[in-house]
């Protein structure tokens, strides 16, 4: 995922409105805002979906950065239980007597 610049979800809409209701060009209205041709066709495309499938997209890539943050820290405890279990088991190994 891209590390660029996050705008709000009122400049986005003030973009589009420019567009859509004001009738300028976009890559007019690109240029004057200081954004690509790019972004705005995606928001004008996000922008034209009815509010609810907004937001329930909105929540399921919450969720997925949830669940990506959880899967992140299980595996970190999971590393950390397989290096447990090597050195208990080399401890054993080395304490039984011969």
């Amino acid at each position: 995922m891209g590390t660029g610049i996050r705008y709000t979800n009122e400049f986005k809409q003030e973009a589009v409105n420019q567009v859509i209701v004001h009738g300028y060009n976009v890559s007019e209205v690109a240029k004057r805002l200081g954004v690509s041709t790019k972004s705005l066709y995606k928001w004008q495309k996000e922008l034209s979906k009815p509010a609810k499938k907004r937001e329930e997209q909105h929540d399921l890539q919450a969720e997925v950065a949830r669940l990506k943050r959880e899967l992140k820290r299980t595996q970190k405890e999971r590393d950390i239980l397989k290096e447990a279990a090597v050195f208990f088991a080399c401890e054993s190994k080395n304490a039984m007597p011969s």
